[in-house]
């Protein structure tokens, strides 16, 4: 792991130095691929001089940390995805023959959820979508039950019935798997 070569004959390129040069360094930061050949000691001399950014300008050296952030992989622009689903068939619609949304499955989208008879009356009791999420059905419950609760309109019982409707569509929301 020292990055010594074994099998390296060369002779160390200090200048009055005689050891075997068992490890390269790089020439020059533009010629990464062509080494000098250097002993133990003279590498670690040279390594600790020896910096990339000589000789740039500070825009250059920018722009190479910009480069390295990504491994110097340019940005590929955005692809439509309903062309990239077509030309995973071997399809081209260069005339948008197919339309925009042909890789749309018809059964899904807007329809809503299957949900069993107790629930949609649940729904409808509560007054709120079957696309609302269990939390958003439960801020309707907390508002009808401060609108409906004998204690939050002056001890009012007239819309009791109503009530243990709410109370009731809650609770079969509340122990269903239909909602997250």
């Amino acid at each position: 792991m020292s990055g010594e070569s074994a099998t390296s004959t060369r002779v160390c390129e200090h200048p009055s130095c005689n050891e075997p040069g068992k490890f390269r360094a790089p020439k020059a930061p533009d010629v990464l691929d062509e080494f000098r050949w250097f002993c133990k000691e003279h590498v670690r001399e040279y390594n600790a001089k020896w910096s990339f950014f000589d000789g740039k300008t500070e825009a250059e050296t920018n722009a190479q940390h910009s480069k390295d952030k990504v491994w110097e992989r340019e940005t590929k622009p955005m692809q439509d995805p309903e062309a990239r689903a077509w030309a995973r068939l071997g399809i081209e619609d260069p005339h948008q023959v197919l339309g925009g949304n042909a890789t749309q499955n018809p059964g899904r989208g807007s329809v809503g959820r299957r949900l069993p008879p107790t629930e949609k009356r649940a729904l409808d009791i509560l007054e709120v979508e079957d696309t609302a999420s269990k939390a958003d059905i439960r801020k309707a419950y907390k508002k009808l039950i401060k609108v409906l609760h004998p204690d939050m309109n002056g001890g009012d019982r007239s819309q009791e019935e109503q009530l243990q409707e709410v109370v009731w569509a809650w609770d079969q929301i509340k122990e269903s798997n239909s909602f997250k």
